[in-house]
This record gives structure tokens, C-alpha cells and sequence, in this order.
């Protein structure tokens, strides 16, 4: 359930939640139900207790993570012939591979349980497991209402909101005078998706307005600005989609905000890094674990019962250390032996530097993921893509062999985090890190199958997916081969102007990120985040005046009860989030089958239903 719910996610605006809530409550939710039913005949001899809840949420997570690090939604995706189509370079055969169920299930199996093998401190972040029954009645209500909608809208040829006369009058048209009457076609309206209002809900306040001001920035103002010097800045019979005209803008204007901010927070996090670990070696009594930051002023720790308890158990249960790092070299020997059979513009050689050097940047990741509870793994990805991109060259598949180097970096450190993370929780509820381990084995080896099969799904029952303007547009993927082509030819493909904006954005990325770090955060909460900026510059803005009212949902119900929001605004986020997604599951297989709604419905203006009465009239 949740692959499809990340795999949805994935394929449409690129922005994955945290939904380790979601999993703690369904899986609570259920195994209550379970342990309810055999207590009723006799047969429970056990309670179930909340590590049994942590090794199961464990597992999961593990399973629908390698629906995002597997790249479905951006390098992976990116290698197929519908994204190379959409621009004019790197579009022969060397450079393009079109996913198939059995490489890819070979690939993951080959690069995701690398990542699993070493020990990086622990991720500093509390749970909670108060309200879990009503928090899931919650979730499941939600769900089940948006199920029910959607059976409704099934009815519909396209969604209510792109029908006829109501999207059509832009939200923002009368507040931005000056926009062009192409609004429409540049994709600001309202999409009354349940997803995105749930992401919205999860997503902090900041990330919802920066995205909401992204598209402004961008849909509102510099595109329909640069659509004006079309034949000036470049050819006027150039399509939209071209990296030579608005598409260029678009995509690498976008590239540049998200390596500018990627960037800067990579820097960040090494220095964060590694001045955290010259201060705790330093302290004369610090722990093999990071337990906590407060300390008394005379440089003594005071431990509680709780804490030595955990610390006995998690060092008494540790994993050996030649099982980490002889799983880790036996993985890497047969991925190195192997993966050039599926990609062979990615040589050996290329394979073991990067699992020389991904090590390194895993434990930055997971150590910065702890920090400061934000994850770079797609940056580490973008980092493997120029680099290996520019290794192998144009001419020997360049820009496949950055993609493919792309997913081996971003498995492993993606892993990586998420076992750090995992062994927090476990640590926290006194769950043995020896079972959290193989839970997390378990559930990737449960992902590398059901992830690919449920892309498969989507790409079959879909045939548009990856196409701008599409029910599923996954514009990570342009976005990933743009950079990897930019990464083999440089900068000669961009389009005139293009270059300057880019070292524009790039620049005030990094100066924004710098400002919200050095002001107080009671300032840098109202500065916007260029990451989360970037996201609507190439898809649209849609997405965003949707997770802009999930975000004002959530803002009253905090003025109104702070403290039921914050316990049971995750599951009703999550409710909407798993029903809006569950959907996909009928909907493929009715596309697949071939069946077609019964009746359509469309909403018209009183003008336009008027003057198809009037044409119907003169039928008849």
C-alpha cells in the first residue's frame, strides 16, 4: 500500500512525505485487530508489545523506501526513451535503456542492501505512541472518504478541476494583474487532490509557502515574461517542450535553485558533522552513543534509568563488526562483477570508486539526516551523476552511465540513513538493534520486488507517464537527464539568457540558506526555502495551492487546539495521503482491462453550457 502511495508521489509532483507515522498506526492498527481476534478463541500467549510494533514499521519503511531510492521517479525513469524523446541531445541508443522488470528488479537487489552494512551514529529523534488507536480510526476514516470520491470522480473523462469553465479562471489571476491570458496552459490552477492537501498537512509551514511562492515566481511572473522574447531569445518555432526554448528555461533555471541549495547544505552538513565528532571526542566521558546534547555545567552526565537501560541493551545486542564490513565488501565484489552487464557505459573501475568514496558520504548523510532531520540523498545522487558523467563522456554513454552511478550512490546512502533511523526508534523503545537489522534486510528485500512491480503497473496501465502536462509528469526524471546531459556537454545546449539566470538562482539560493542560518529562527521561519522553490518551476503550480491549503488547515486547528493537532494531524493527513493513493490500485487495473467509465460528467459555465445546448438543438 505504501509503494503505491510513494510510487503515485513519485510520478507526479516528486515531493515524498514522511509516512513513518503512517506506518507506526497501520501496522499498530492492524496487529491489534490480529491479536484482538486470536485472544477471543485462546490463542494469544503473548501481549503484543510496542517492539513487535517498532520491527514491523521497521520493515516497512524499508519496503516502500526503495520506491523512492530506486529511482522510478527520477534516474531510473530518466533513462527511458519517453524522457530522452523530449529533447533533442543524448537521445541515441547508447544513452537510453527503457525499464523492464527483470533489470531493474536485478539492479536493486545488487545496490540496495549495501548501504545496510556499517555503523554510523544514531538519529537524534524522539517517538511517540500516545493516541495510536484513535489516531488510526482517524486515519482510516479519511481514507475511506476519499476511496468513496474517488469511485465518484471515476465517472468523470478528466478531473472536475481541468473541466470546462472553473480551472480555467486561474486562483491567482486577479491578484497577479500581469500575467498573460496563457495562464491556464501554464498550469496554475486547482487540482482538489487529497494527496497533496495530506502532504501539505505533514509538510512543515514554510516548505507549503515556499512552494506556493515558487510557483508564483515562476508560472506567475518569468515564464510568461520569457515567453514574450520568443524569437529573440530564441527560435519562435521551437515547441515547449525543447531544452532550446521554454523548456531550457524551465528545467535549468530549476536545476540551478536545487543545485545551489543542494550544494550549500552539503557544506553545511560536513561542517556540522565534523565539528559534532570533534566535540564529542573531546568530551572525556562521552558514550559509544550520542544519548544527549544537555549536559550540567560541572562536564558530568547525568544518565536516568531509562537511558543506561537502553545503553545496556543496544550495546549488549550489537551487530558484529566483520559482519558489516565483510557483508559490505562481498556485496560490492558481486555488484562490481555484475552491474556492468546490465549498464556497460558504467566500467568496473567506476563501481568501486564509487563504493570506495560512498562509505564516507553515507555517514555524512545519516550523521546530517540526525542533525538537522533533512535528508541530501537525491543530492549525493545529482553529485554521482556529474561526476561519473563526465568520466565516461558523451561519446561512450555518458549520460546513462551518470543515471546508472546515480542510483548506486543514492541506494546506499539512502539505506544507510534509513537504518540509522531505525535503529533510533529502536533504541528508543528498547527493540534489538540485531532484529531492527534484519527487519530492515527483510523489508529491502521485500522492496527491490514489490517497488519494480508497482512502477510496472504504473507504466503499463499508463502509457503517458513521464510526458509534461500527463496525469503522471515525474519531472524529477527530466530534471535528472537534463543534468546528466548538461553534465557531458556543458553548457552549449542552453538557450540564450538561460546561462545568466542560472548563475543567477544559483547564487541567491545559497545567499537565502546562508540569510535563514545566520538570522534568529523566529526570522528564518519566514524565509522560503529555494529547494522546495524549485519544485513547481518545471511541473506547475497546481500541487501547490493544494498543499497551501493543507497548510492553512493545519495552521487553524493548531490556533484552535495545538495539542490535538499535533497528535492527530498526522493521521489525517495520512488518511487522505493512503486513500487518494490506494485509488491507483482499481484505477490501473480498470486501465489495463481497458474499461471505461460508464457516464462522464463535465462542469460548464452558464456561456459554454448555453452554447452547447445550442448545438444540440441544431442536431436535433
Amino acid at each position: 500500500m505504501f509503494s503505491v502511495i510513494v510510487m503515485k508521489l513519485n510520478l507526479t509532483v516528486g515531493i515524498i512525505p514522511s509516512l513513518n507515522v503512517s506506518a507506526g498506526l497501520l501496522s499498530f492498527f492492524f496487529v491489534r485487530i490480529w491479536t484482538a481476534a486470536m485472544e477471543k478463541v485462546g490463542l494469544l500467549r503473548q501481549p503484543f508489545t510496542r517492539q513487535e510494533n517498532t520491527v514491523i514499521q521497521t520493515c516497512v519503511v524499508a519496503a516502500y523506501g526503495i520506491s523512492f531510492s530506486g529511482g522510478f521517479g527520477n534516474y531510473l525513469l530518466a533513462m527511458s526513451d519517453r524522457i530522452a524523446s523530449q529533447a533533442d541531445e543524448a537521445n541515441n541508443p547508447q544513452n537510453i535503456k527503457n525499464p523492464h522488470l527483470g533489470w531493474i528488479i536485478g539492479f536493486l537487489l545488487l545496490v540496495s542492501f549495501i548501504g545496510l552494512f556499517g555503523l554510523v551514529p544514531l538519529r537524534k529523534e524522539a517517538s511517540k505512541e500516545t493516541g495510536l488507536i484513535l489516531r488510526a480510526q482517524l486515519l482510516l476514516g479519511f481514507l475511506s472518504v476519499v476511496l468513496h470520491s474517488h469511485r465518484y470522480l471515476w465517472i468523470q473523462p478528466i478531473p472536475i478541476i481541468r473541466a470546462a469553465s472553473f480551472p480555467e479562471q486561474p486562483i491567482v489571476h486577479k491578484v497577479i494583474l500581469f500575467m498573460s491570458s496563457r495562464t491556464c496552459t501554464l498550469r496554475f490552477y486547482f487540482d482538489f487532490s487529497p494527496t497533496y492537501v495530506g502532504v501539505g498537512m505533514i509538510c512543515p509551514h514554510i516548505v507549503n509557502v515556499s512552494v506556493l511562492l515558487g510557483g508564483i515566481l515562476s508560472w506567475g511572473i518569468m515564464w510568461p515574461l520569457i515567453a514574450k522574447k520568443r524569437g529573440i531569445w530564441f527560435a519562435a518555432n521551437l515547441a515547449d517542450t525543447s531544452l532550446h526554448g521554454m523548456q531550457g528555461y524551465r528545467v535549468f533555471i530549476a536545476i540551478a535553485l536545487i543545485l545551489g541549495d543542494g550544494l550549500y547544505n552539503f557544506l553545511k552538513m560536513l561542517i556540522l558533522t565534523a565539528w559534532s565528532l570533534r566535540s564529542q571526542h573531546k568530551k572525556s566521558s562521552a558514550s559509544t552513543l550520542p544519548i544527549s546534547d544537555d549536559e550540567p555545567s560541572n562536564g558530568t552526565a547525568t544518565i536516568s534509568y531509562d537511558e543506561e537501560r537502553r545503553n545496556e541493551l543496544f550495546l549488549k545486542d550489537q551487530i558484529p563488526w566483520y559482519i558489516a564490513y565483510g557483508g559490505y565488501a562481498a556485496v560490492a565484489a558481486v555488484s562490481i562483477g555484475t552491474v556492468p552487464q546490465i549498464f556497460p557505459q558504467l566500467k568496473w573501475y567506476q563501481i568501486l570508486v564509487a563504493y570506495i568514496v560512498a562509505p564516507i558520504l553515507a555517514f555524512c548523510n545519516a550523521y546530517g539526516t540526525g542533525l538537522t532531520d533533512w535528508s541530501l540523498v537525491t543530492t549525493y545522487g545529482k553529485l554521482a551523476i556529474f561526476a561519473f558523467g563526465a568520466w565516461t563522456g558523451a561519446s561512450h554513454g555518458g549520460v546513462l552511465a551518470g543515471l546508472a552511478a546515480c542510483g548506486v550512490m543514492m541506494s546506499i546512502v539512502s539505506t544507510a540513513a534509513d537504518l540509522m533511523q531505525d535503529f533510533k526508534t529502536g533504541y528508543l523503545t528498547l527493540a534489538s538493534p540485531r532484529s531492527m537489522f534484519i527487519s530492515q534486510v527483510i523489508g529491502t528485500a521485500m522492496g527491490c520486488v514489490i517497488a519494480p512491480c508497482v512502477f510496472w503497473l504504473f507504466y503499463k496501465a499508463f502509457d503517458n507517464i513521464g510526458i509534461s502536462g500527463s496525469e503522471y509528469p515525474a519531472p524529477n526524471a527530466a530534471i535528472f537527464r537534463s543534468m546528466a546531459i548538461l553534465g557531458v556537454d556543458g553548457f552549449s545546449s542552453l538557450p540564450k539568457n538561460c546561462l545568466t539566470l542560472c548563475y543567477i538562482f544559483f547564487v541567491g539560493a545559497i545567499v537565502v540558506n546562508l540569510i535563514r542560518d545566520l538570522v534568529p529562527k523566529k526570522v528564518s521561519n519566514f524565509i522560503p526555502i529555494p529547494m522546495a522553490m524549485a519544485i513547481p518551476f518545471y511541473i506547475g503550480s497546481y500541487f501547490a495551492i493544494d498543499m497551501f491549503i493543507g497548510t492553512v488547515i493545519l495552521f487553524v486547528w493548531q490556533k484552535l487546539d495545538r495539542a490535538k493537532s499535533e497528535t492527530f494531524a498526522p493521521a489525517v493527513a495520512s488518511g487522505l495521503i493512503c486513500g487518494d493513493g490506494l485509488w491507483v490500485l482499481p484505477q490501473s487495473v480498470l486501465a489495463l482491462a481497458k474499461v471505461k467509465p460508464p457516464i462522464c460528467m463535465k462542469f460548464l459555465s452558464r456561456g459554454v453550457n448555453d452554447k452547447v445546448d445550442a448545438f444540440i438543438t441544431t442536431l436535433s
